[in-house]
């Protein structure tokens, strides 16, 4: 069979009309078309030459719940989706950098610096 081969392009197309029918029913194609092509927090809009930087979140981090309506959905930015997950995880207690956390650190490179500069002063 040789790319030219009728049978085989007409495999191709076949499959690339199936997965384009799958993506028209994702959900961030549903969400696409309920909502405006703006992000949700910083306010941001969209065209299609930049609508790849606009996401779907799921306000309950429930996947698997994509009601028809889109009540679960909201569109933002990569930056603003990024930061809600950098809130969540947060909220639950990692990835944190609070002053708590780095007083709990046990490592501390600068400090024997005074004597090192000494010691290379004296060098």
């Amino acid at each position: 069979m040789t790319a030219s081969d009728p049978s085989k392009l007409d495999l191709i197309l076949a499959a690339a009309r199936r997965n384009a029918e799958k993506r028209k029913q994702s959900y961030g194609d549903q969400a696409l078309k309920i909502y405006p092509w703006m992000c949700g927090r910083c306010g941001r809009e969209f065209t299609h030459a930049n609508l790849r930087e606009l996401t779907v979140r799921h306000r309950d981090h429930n996947h698997d719940n994509n009601p028809a309506d889109g009540g679960n959905w909201e569109l933002l930015c990569l930056y603003c989706h990024d930061n809600e997950h950098q809130r969540q995880l947060e909220a639950a207690g990692g990835g944190s950098n609070t002053r708590d956390d780095r007083a709990r650190a046990t490592h501390s490179p600068f400090a024997n610096l005074k004597s090192m500069l000494a010691e290379k002063k004296q060098s």
